[in-house]
């Protein structure tokens, strides 16, 4: 935890009490004393610095001075084919702390009915989970999650208006043309699932202004093109 998120409701004349599940998390791996200096944030406010003035086992409490702008955000919307369970949790988590501030994910017919069901796509846990991205990445921007089970719908009706403006991008296995290096323009990046983009959905996607591009040789499980396609991108 590079930076200690808190929310306004939890702050009254400059002064915040951290209960739950990060006093536990604080208490377990800072294990600060009173008089320490914790580097805090406002989710989608300013950060700076928070003094201890107080350890229980049930509350922490801070002094705050807040006075940073958060890093600017990545020039980047991320559209992703909803992954395994488990690895969606990672997914989210590495784009948020990255500084994507637009995330889409959707069907493609390659992702497994059962995927919908679990209860990691419930607003809960992709909130934790961004807050997580932005703890690691000393960010206090939340960003945005949509969910669209239903690729022609999105593909037709909504993607137009998001990739205006932008360098849009399909990465897929059996593209020609490699991913470009250090993008000079807002992208939007579209990633599959690890089997790929059937032919419909590439067409689609090509029909809206994509352009597949290849990762290489290499096929990268989803945790790890995300990541990757970023630092190659910006």
């Amino acid at each position: 935890m590079n930076l200690i998120v808190l929310y306004k409701e939890d702050i009254h004349d400059g002064v915040a009490e951290i209960t739950g599940r990060k006093l536990e998390h604080i208490l377990s791996f800072i294990k600060p004393s009173v008089g320490d200096t914790l580097r805090t944030g406002i989710l989608n406010g300013l950060a700076g610095e928070g003094t201890v003035t107080d350890i229980t086992d049930q509350k922490l409490t801070l002094t705050l001075s807040m006075y940073e702008t958060p890093p600017d955000p990545l020039p980047l919307k991320l559209i992703i084919a909803m992954p395994r369970p488990k690895v969606l949790n990672r997914v989210i988590q590495h784009a948020s702390s990255m500084g994507v501030k637009e995330i889409y994910i959707i069907k493609t017919w390659r992702v497994e009915k059962s995927y919908w069901e679990t209860p990691m796509l419930e607003k809960e846990n992709l909130h934790r989970q961004m807050i997580t991205g932005l703890e690691q990445g000393k960010d206090t921007m939340l960003p945005k999650i949509e969910i669209r089970k239903r690729f022609k719908p999105f593909v037709e009706d909504e993607l137009p208006s998001i990739v205006k403006g932008s360098m849009a991008l399909a990465a897929h296995p059996a593209a020609n043309s490699p991913c470009p290096r250090g993008a000079d323009l807002p992208v939007t990046l579209a990633i599959g699932p690890e089997g790929g983009f059937i032919p419909y959905e590439i067409n689609a996607l090509q029909d809206t202004g994509f352009k597949p591009v290849s990762l290489g040789e290499r096929i990268l499980r989803v945790e790890t093109a995300v990541p990757f396609l970023i630092g190659r991108l910006f």
